[in-house]
């Protein structure tokens, strides 16, 4: 049994409820397993935010719960010493509060800065996945319309932006949204295995507006609109909507990209632009053939 959290960025609404149910558990509170986390500093999941777009007409934004990822091949239990790290059987990565006295360096290890240091208590602290609390016989939380035991950040959630569940399951449900999913790995830990499983992160979008001659002032509803990575051939294609709007998600970062516009009885309009950041290409005016 491997147990662990995947997170759908796509369904989270930004509303802190993990975070709130995060401090509500441990804010003053010891337990077995950790030391009380302060409650001014520490982010046992932290919400990060940013804006999308480079224009007024097209900005979108995306948030993603971020707490320890609860690594395979931790990097704090790597700088540990004297097994002040420890990984359990079921794959919840603990912080020991009476070992790890000291060792900043636990802290300083974390690629995504998810282990806080009490300058205090003079200890590292983290997300312990409410471990204390699946350890319980008489802890049980409804979630998901069943009684089960689950992290408060996953039962806080009211979007079901987060499931927690068997990671070596293939029939949990866990498994199931993970395999019907984009699994987008945070980008320090590139490459690893994680207990933490982040979904649907975006890369990067290209978007823009179609019209028909200027002098008309009309939106092209239907004009089909076709992407094509310079370097590599993919590929992408859609139409512009009701608004005479397009928009392609999820295209490769840092790539040439080619645009072209067509649309029955007018010109072809091509456009070249780079993948660093999301960008919205402008208005096009189609001129009859």
């Amino acid at each position: 049994m491997r147990l662990g959290i995947a997170i759908d960025s796509r369904m989270c609404m930004s509303c802190y409820c993990c975070y709130t149910a995060c401090k509500d558990e441990h804010c003053g509170y010891a337990t077995a397993l950790s030391a009380p986390q302060p409650m001014m500093g520490q982010f046992w999941i932290d919400i990060h935010e940013w804006e999308r777009g480079d224009s007024s007409r097209k900005i979108k934004t995306t948030t993603v719960p971020t707490p320890c990822s609860h690594c395979q091949d931790p990097a704090c239990m790597k700088v540990a010493k004297d097994g002040a790290v420890y990984k359990r059987p079921d794959g919840i990565v603990i912080i020991d509060p009476v070992k790890s006295k000291g060792q900043k360096a636990i802290a300083d290890a974390c690629p995504i800065s998810a282990v806080y240091w009490n300058e205090e208590l003079e200890i590292p602290q983290k997300c312990t996945m409410c471990a204390e609390l699946l350890d319980d016989p008489n802890y049980l939380t409804y979630q998901g319309g069943h009684r089960r035991k689950v992290p408060r950040c996953v039962e806080s959630c009211p979007n079901n932006a987060m499931v927690f569940g068997d990671l070596d399951d293939p029939e949990s449900a866990i498994s199931k949204l993970i395999a019907e999913n984009r699994v987008t790995q945070l980008a320090p830990l590139e490459g690893q295995e994680t207990n933490v499983v982040h979904l649907n992160i975006p890369s990067v979008f290209l978007a823009g507006s179609v019209y028909y001659p200027k002098e008309l002032e009309e939106v092209c509803i239907g004009a089909k609109v076709q992407l094509t990575c310079s370097e590599t051939g993919e590929t992408w294609e859609t139409e512009t909507n009701y608004f005479g709007d397009w928009e392609i998600e999820w295209l490769p970062k840092d790539k040439n990209v080619d645009i072209k516009i067509t649309f029955d009885g007018y010109k072809p309009v091509t456009y070249t632009a780079f993948t660093s950041f999301d960008h919205y290409v402008d208005m096009t005016y189609l001129e009859k053939e």
